[in-house]
């Protein structure tokens, strides 16, 4: 992409602090619509920013994004506020790539149901009973039966997000690996999960579904009931997220692992 004519639209989150925020870049920039631009401004938080990309996948229309920081974390974002002009901080931003998670996923009724990732796939228990999982990879069982709250499947993206707090591995950006990683499990209850490689085809049946029901979630799309969910990279719909330099997701991951 040359960065020095770049087109750019401007989408905002509904969020007071974001409208409020958005007035001062609205009037800087000769903005375009999102069908012509080359790249998309994301004013909010972490939240409006996958909801802005999963928009793209599912319309099959990913574009560069550039968020900035107007809602609560921003671990997706960059800060709010610079003496640069907004084309000036996209001209020297750098570019990171994410590759999604594709999820396929069969409800007992028989419905299936497909959605795109970016931070991870997660499979909870829908009642107070224990979920009971068999865990294949490439085909091969792996695991008969994993007893527990669930399990979930993150990219390096969203290793730091709900991966982390079930103690899941951070995962360096470009690594190419996924973290499988036990929800409280019950049984092996010494499991902490495994990391696989980004090529991995990762399924997962429900054992004694009557019994203990359990839903399936990809990022924030999620399905009850479920029989069974394959998932894989979805490397052929790779997104690109621009960041300020310094300010980059990798280093962002790099200082999460040496939080004191």
């Amino acid at each position: 992409m040359n960065k020095d004519h770049v087109k750019l639209a401007l989408t905002v989150s509904n969020s007071m602090k974001a409208q409020a925020g958005s007035k001062a870049l609205r009037d800087s920039h000769d903005w375009v619509s999102e069908e012509e631009a080359d790249v998309v401004v994301v004013l909010g938080g972490d939240g409006y920013l996958l909801h802005v990309l999963h928009q793209m996948l599912d319309g099959n229309r990913v574009k560069p994004c550039y968020g900035i920081n107007l809602g609560t974390v921003g671990f997706l974002m960059n800060r709010n506020g610079s003496s640069r002009s907004i084309a000036e901080r996209i001209a020297r931003a750098r570019e990171i790539a994410v590759v999604p998670l594709e999820m396929d996923a069969v409800a007992r009724d028989g419905q299936k149901h497909h959605f795109y990732a970016i931070n991870e796939v997660s499979l909870l228990r829908e009642t107070r009973q224990s979920a009971k999982l068999e865990v294949a990879i490439n085909g091969k069982v792996r695991m008969q039966e994993l007893a527990g709250d669930g399990v979930l499947l993150a990219t390096p993206a969203g290793s730091t997000a709900y991966n982390l707090s079930a103690n899941g591995p951070i995962l360096p950006l470009g690594s190419k690996l996924l973290a499988l990683t036990p929800i409280s499990p019950f049984r092996p209850r010494r499991w902490k999960g495994a990391i696989l490689p980004e090529s991995a085809r990762v399924s997962f049946t429900v054992r004694e579904p009557d019994k203990r029901p359990v839903a399936a979630v990809a990022d924030n799309k999620e399905v009850r009931d479920i029989a069974e969910v394959h998932i894989t990279s979805a490397r052929n719909h790779k997104l690109t997220l621009l960041f300020d330099p310094g300010k980059t997701l990798e280093e962002r991951i790099f200082a999460e692992q040496f939080q004191v």
